[in-house]
């Protein structure tokens, strides 16, 4: 059986190596894209492939259609929503996610740019520290397990929303259950957005929770662009001057946001929450254990659809 590893924005050497040992070792063939330049590219190369593993990669219905053979894809990341899973069921390709591979990297980004944050995007001006600070964490999984943990560190106040969290386990963690989204964003002035991209959940942060936010309150999503309300939030700025927005995910409206909010607004140049050696590394070995273990035995603990 033939694993396909198709990537536009490849796997880091090491982890491409640990990939092949997991999949050879197994007894199947790896196959490798890198770079493909078009569609047409990936579509070729997947007519044959039993099992894939992408990144950001998108596996639509065309992609399934012309992989004939094809039985499980594996997203190496906790995101999966490039993934159509609608139409991986009807073609019964099984998906699955990596999740906790890339945690603490997107964790610790987090921090990188509240630090930058609360000292005015290093303007040279005063700003504030985070010791003491209220931190409330939008979906308490393991993203938001590891930024619990790092807020700690930092000597932060910590709460969380997330109805599919018991209580307890964010008591564990030493953080203190919440449980309405409007208590999440008045009580706290960091919020860290760690909520999926859903039906309920798109555009569901927009300018009635932005704006309840406490005096000089930030908002911070390593999340997905769409759980914004992205007019929302520009109003939102408007309104409160004393408001700040930082995302690895650059909105729709970037252009616009840096404009009128200079100073206020940073997004990344790309999603970067996973981009450290380390998390490419973990997040595609997984995928290859994960692909390994189905193939084999019918292992699908970490399936999405």
């Amino acid at each position: 059986m033939k694993v396909l590893v198709a990537t536009e924005k490849t796997f880091a050497a090491v982890a491409v190596d640990g990939i092949r040992e997991v999949v050879e070792g197994a007894g199947y063939e790896l196959a490798l894209l890198e770079k493909y330049g078009s569609k047409a590219d990936l579509l070729a190369a997947v007519a044959d492939a039993d099992a894939l593993i992408i990144r950001s990669d998108k596996v639509d219905a065309e992609v399934l259609d012309a992989a004939g053979k094809l039985k499980i894809v594996v997203r190496a990341g906790a995101g999966y929503d490039n993934v159509d899973l609608a139409a991986a069921t009807s073609h019964g390709v099984v998906v699955e996610n990596t999740p906790g591979q890339n945690s603490n990297a997107v964790a610790e980004l987090v921090f990188g740019m509240a630090v930058m944050a609360a000292r005015n995007m290093y303007n040279g001006t005063s700003g504030w520290e985070l010791k003491g600070k209220t931190l409330g964490i939008h979906a308490f999984g393991q993203v938001g397990r590891n930024v619990a943990r790092i807020a700690k560190g930092f000597g932060m106040e910590v709460s969380a929303l997330d109805p599919y969290c018991p209580d307890s386990a964010m008591e564990e963690a030493g953080v203190k259950p919440v449980h309405s989204v409007e208590e999440l964003y008045k009580n706290n002035k960091v919020v860290s957005l760690h909520i999926p991209a859903t039906a309920e959940t798109r555009g569901s942060v927009g300018y009635d929770l932005v704006t309840m936010l406490p005096k000089n309150g930030l908002l911070i999503n390593t999340a997905r662009k769409e759980v914004i309300d992205e007019e929302g939030l520009r109003r939102a700025l408007a309104d409160r001057p004393d408001l700040k927005y930082v995302a690895d995910v650059k909105p729709d409206n970037a252009e616009a946001l840096e404009s009128e909010f200079a100073g206020r607004v940073f997004f990344t140049p790309k999603k970067m929450g996973a981009q450290t050696s380390e998390a490419n590394i973990n997040a595609g070995i997984a995928a290859a254990r994960q692909v390994v273990a189905f193939l084999k035995d019918g292992v699908d603990r970490f399936r999405v659809n």
